[in-house]
């Protein structure tokens, strides 16, 4: 239950910071000014998260699914910024 929650945690966490290193994004327009430490920091927490979905599945599971989080954050994360972004306009 442990290891299920920290690899979930920390790919979304991975996948919010690889997000954030995007030139496009408008989530935090800040962020873009360190896009280097970001994506190192992305890296180490994706191999992280697939540590703890590997000591919870197994190794394969683990990895297909640490990249089945990251593939969902990923297409979720444009939404929830242009949502946000509607919210502002009106």
């Amino acid at each position: 239950m442990t290891s299920t929650l920290l690899y979930l945690l920390t790919a979304t966490l991975a996948a919010l910071l690889l997000y954030l290193a995007s030139a496009r994004q408008q989530l935090w327009p800040a962020a873009t000014s360190n896009v280097k430490p970001l994506r190192v920091l992305a890296l180490l927490l994706s191999i992280l998260a697939w540590f703890f979905a590997g000591s919870a599945l197994g190794v394969w599971a683990g990895f297909f699914a640490t990249l089945a989080v990251l593939m969902l954050v990923f297409v979720a994360l444009p939404f929830i910024d242009a949502y946000r972004r509607k919210q502002h306009v009106g």
